[in-house]
């Protein structure tokens, strides 16, 4: 397959890719620094430099600016690649051995929990008084359980999941110790760096879905 035309820089195209990342960035920069219940979509338009109508026009609503820059963070860019279809899950995915499999796999979800970190703990902080919120919070955890998933039929692929440990329930485990709620905890309360809270985990995966050698 031939790799896509990039758009031409000063097409409209592109221009209007850029208006909205100017927008997200801004509404992120906002949301992180005031709280998403003070943030107003008027202030996310003067911070990026546009107007109002511009970010009603492209997003419609502060929830659905919020998605966007959880998911802008969580690849590190906003161009139209799942988060499985990049060269990191690619990387993993070639590679044989069952241990080095997870440690790749933390090595990527730190790097993806040090970017949206911060924003999950404004959405934490907000759920309980704002069900678009909430909603969006299921959906980060459904997103989550999917990636999660893949990671156990890896392992299982090879062979390696412990013995009597389902793929299903394999997901399940890596899903709770790895969660973000672990990774807030971890950083934000115990103090640990990203890097401590990577090394625990994926000791925590290797023997909770692989076992003891």
């Amino acid at each position: 397959m031939s790799d896509p035309v990039k758009k031409a820089p000063g097409s409209r195209a592109e221009k209007t890719r850029l208006t909205k990342r100017r927008i997200v960035a801004a509404s992120a920069e906002l949301f992180l620094g005031q709280g998403y219940g003070a943030t107003t979509l008027d202030q996310v338009a003067a911070r990026a430099g546009v107007a109002v109508q511009t970010v009603y026009f492209h997003f419609g609503n502060k929830a659905t600016l919020l998605k966007e820059a959880l998911d802008v963070a969580a690849v590190g860019d906003d161009e139209p690649v799942a988060l499985l279809d990049r060269p990191w899950f690619r990387q993993v995915s070639a590679e044989p051995d069952p241990v080095r499999v997870i440690e790749l796999w933390t090595f990527g979800g730190r790097e993806i929990l040090e970017r949206v970190g911060p924003l999950l703990t404004v959405i934490r902080g907000a759920v309980g008084a704002d069900p678009d919120l909430a909603a969006q919070w299921e959906v980060n955890q459904d997103q989550r359980r999917t990636a999660f998933r893949a990671l156990a039929d890896l392992l299982a692929e090879r062979g390696a999941l412990r013995r009597g440990l389902t793929v299903e329930a394999a997901a399940d485990l890596a899903f709770l110790i790895s969660s973000a709620e672990n990774y807030i905890i971890a950083t934000a309360v115990l103090g640990w760096t990203p890097r401590h809270w990577e090394n625990a985990t994926a000791t925590h995966l290797a023997t909770a879905l692989l076992g003891a050698e």
